[in-house]
């Protein structure tokens, strides 16, 4: 038998299973194997209690058997939905017109290669009014994929043939007086765990390297909706973790030595280089913020339930979020306003308004940060310490708070549980041996040991996350917006599990020229809010408008 734990009984979902397909549900269980499984998971049973458990335990095992046999599709999720609402939260139904800052005369640069950093918002303007078509705007930018993705590694699929047809369509609309709004005719990148049909949809990982599903995600739909062009699928770690994939390692265009982080590795590296104006990204633990703030590139992780996953592969079901990577917080907003909300499918999705207001001041607002993570000696205190300014000197009244005194990182299995369980035939098959990562701290191994994680722990991993939600709750309860260094305490963590939104922002560069980041974190739905501020930061503050030198002509 390949892997020697194999032999051993797990105690979990629902009682012991074998973690071998091959294993005879009709062997007999002994007292010393139970003994032995038992105490994996830190549990001491007598031999009698043990032997008045066997039956029920070989009963347990049978039904999980039968439960594998029925052959669950992936794309299947639990019958359980998670809630981040905590006990009596209302929110704002009314949805307000929403008057986006964009600005009504742009120019074409003297040296086209400048355009690979013109905002969303300016592009936008420039195909309003006819100064550049969609069709030159997405060859520009597949001519500038095709240059540079060798050095990158951002790319998996560049989309060309559904790319240039759509920008033939909207050229046309535009031609004919129909305009869809600011993102109409603007090309992007999509992490290739979002299915699009008639296109391979990868995940990173070479088992699924050759995988076709024929759907194309919401969230595609959506932007089609919208007006936007899919040119290029991007690279993301396997299976969402890191910025190692099947093709090789995404790189950071600020130092083509240094991994792009990840896992959506491909959509902010790619957009730091100017190989699209913005992507589609995903997070479950860091998977937007982290390769952001690498990159030197705006980020929104939205709050959970807010864009469809209809369509994405599925890492883990309570706590996956999409949200959109791209040079500056009002381009975030843009897109976010494209793609947030209900599409008949997802059932984790709420329908509630976005209220963004791009003009909006932020004098007078409370904006929480957390005191003893500023406080302490880490190395980018000093360009954090300068966003508390930059925020006071706009009028902002600062309030020191503290994250819930929960052990977030307890709670870390909840996400290995189930991504053990969604891609349990991966690891029954062995397929997962074709992963390129194979240490200890790769997928591989995470699944197989997360299989020894009780179904009754799991659920009280969960009951634990309901008093961290109430709890955290009544923190960003008592400010607008707050705002954190990036890394270095559990608040990625913990919002994380709550499913608040955030947004990352270039706060500075380090001597060696690599950049850095702030976290804005608001609450639930609010995302609005958190843009807002976000927003005022990075007017106040030039760090956005830098582009790596071997890609840009700075």
């Amino acid at each position: 038998m390949k892997h020697t734990f194999y032999t051993l009984f797990l105690l979990a979902m629902a009682g012991i299973v074998a973690c071998s397909v091959n294993q005879n549900s009709d062997d007999e269980i002994s007292i010393g194997a139970v003994q032995e499984a038992a105490s994996i998971i830190g549990l001491d049973f007598t031999e009698a209690e043990i032997d008045t458990m066997l039956d029920a335990l070989a009963t347990n095992r049978n039904r999980i058997q039968q439960i594998r046999e029925m052959d669950l599709d992936y794309s299947v999720p639990p019958s359980l939905v998670f809630n981040p609402v905590p006990v009596g939260k209302t929110f704002e139904t009314q949805q307000k017109r929403i008057n986006w800052d964009i600005p009504s005369n742009v120019q074409l640069p003297a040296n086209k290669d400048d355009l690979a950093f013109y905002t969303v918002a300016e592009l936008s303007t420039l195909i309003k009014s006819k100064k550049i078509s969609s069709v030159e705007l997405t060859e520009f930018f597949i001519a500038r994929i095709e240059k540079y993705n060798n050095q990158l590694e951002a790319i998996v699929t560049v989309t060309k043939e559904r790319a240039l047809e759509q920008a033939r369509q909207m050229d046309q609309e535009l031609a004919n007086g129909k305009y869809r709004g600011p993102l109409h005719g603007i090309p992007y990148g999509l992490k290739d765990l979002f299915s699009v049909e008639d296109y391979k949809t990868t995940w990173g990982a070479t088992p699924y390297k050759d995988q076709m599903i024929d759907e194309t995600a919401s969230v595609v739909s959506k932007l089609d909706e919208a007006g936007a062009v899919l040119i290029a699928k991007t690279t993301l770690g396997a299976l969402a973790r890191g910025d190692v994939w099947f093709g090789g390692k995404t790189k950071k265009p600020w130092d083509l030595e240094q991994g792009s982080s990840g896992s959506s590795a491909g959509s902010a590296s790619g957009t730091s280089a100017g190989l699209f104006p913005f992507a589609i990204g995903t997070e479950t633990l860091g998977s937007i913020i982290s390769p952001s703030t690498r990159n030197g590139v705006s980020g929104l992780r939205p709050t959970y339930g807010r864009v469809s996953r209809t369509g994405a592969m599925a890492l883990s079901w309570t706590m996956d979020k999409v949200g959109p990577i791209a040079r500056s917080v009002e381009d975030l907003a843009l897109v976010f306003d494209a793609i947030y909300g209900p599409d008949g499918i997802d059932q984790t999705l709420i329908d509630l308004p976005f209220n963004y207001e791009s003009r909006a001041q932020i004098k007078g607002m409370k904006i929480g940060y957390l005191k003893e993570s500023f406080e302490r000696d880490y190395s980018n205190k000093e360009r954090d310490q300068a966003v508390l300014e930059t925020l006071k000197e706009l009028g902002a009244e600062l309030v020191p708070i503290e994250l819930p005194d929960v052990n977030g990182y307890a709670l870390r299995g909840i996400l290995y549980a189930e991504a053990a369980a969604s891609f349990n035939d991966l690891t029954l098959s062995n397929r997962d041996d074709l992963l390129k990562g194979q240490s200890k701290g790769s997928w591989p191994n995470t699944f197989r040991s997360a299989r020894f994680i009780p179904a009754v722990e799991y659920i009280n991993a969960t009951r634990a996350r309901y008093l961290l939600i109430q709890e955290m709750n009544k923190v960003v309860s008592e400010v607008d917006v707050y705002v954190t260094p990036t890394f270095g305490n559990s608040n990625l963590v913990i919002t994380n599990l709550t499913g608040h939104p955030a947004v990352v922002v270039p706060n500075g560069f380090t001597d060696n020229n690599r950049p850095t980041s702030i976290t804005f974190t608001g609450d639930l739905y609010d995302e609005a809010t958190v843009l807002k501020v976000a927003k005022a930061y990075q007017q106040a503050t030039d760090h956005h408008l830098k582009h790596p030198p071997l890609f840009s002509n700075q």
